[in-house]
């Protein structure tokens, strides 16, 4: 990843995200957003999201996150993301994890990684996944084993959709919660110095 900074969106909180829900630092993936959305609503279309600007299908960076990001904590995160250019990754076997997770992983995984722990070391009271996994494989989450779904009948539904090519150029600040899903904020990687987070 080249040295540069982000430019952010001009997405900021509005207000407070308020009581129950989480944040999360996500790299978006449209082109699974279809199907990634339908599955959403298969289990629990409370998670489904009216903002345009969602997206269902991601891989996270970091989260659970702060739970009321303030402008301070938000320009934090520019300065992380400061540096990091646009790059391309696929997206094509379809996997498991031991407990019944099915997955994409993106290939090659290192960039992510990379952010992740960056991220991490910025905010060391938010360890990723709330430290259940101490060292977290950088995923794309398509279903869960069980009843009709497997990695067979998941890896039948998304034939004619792998691979997918997927040039990581934005970071969403995203909120879940019950009937309440949006983003929060937004920052595009660009890669350039000149450039400062505005926040």
């Amino acid at each position: 990843m080249s040295r540069g900074v982000t430019r952010a969106v001009s997405r900021a909180v509005s207000r407070a995200p308020g009581a129950g829900g989480h944040s999360v630092l996500v790299v978006p993936v449209p082109a699974l957003e279809e199907y990634v959305a339908a599955r959403t609503a298969h289990y629990d279309d409370s998670c489904l999201s009216a903002d345009p600007a969602w997206v269902h299908a991601h891989i996270t960076l970091l989260g659970p996150w702060l739970p009321d990001p303030a402008p301070a904590d938000l320009a934090r995160v520019g300065e992380v993301l400061s540096g990091v250019s646009p790059f391309e990754v696929k997206l094509g076997e379809v996997s498991v994890f031991p407990d019944g997770l099915i997955h994409l992983r993106p290939s090659p995984d290192e960039p992510f990684t990379a952010l992740t722990r960056a991220l991490a070391a910025a905010f060391p009271g938010y360890a990723p996944y709330a430290g259940r996994f101490p060292d977290p494989v950088p995923h794309l989450t398509l279903d869960q084993v069980g009843g009709a779904v497997s990695l067979s009948s998941v890896r039948a539904d998304l034939a004619d959709l792998l691979p997918v090519t997927l040039t990581v150029d934005r970071v969403d600040l995203q909120w879940w919660a019950n009937h309440a899903c949006r983003v929060l904020h937004s920052w595009v990687l660009t890669g350039r110095s000149r450039d400062h987070p505005s926040v």
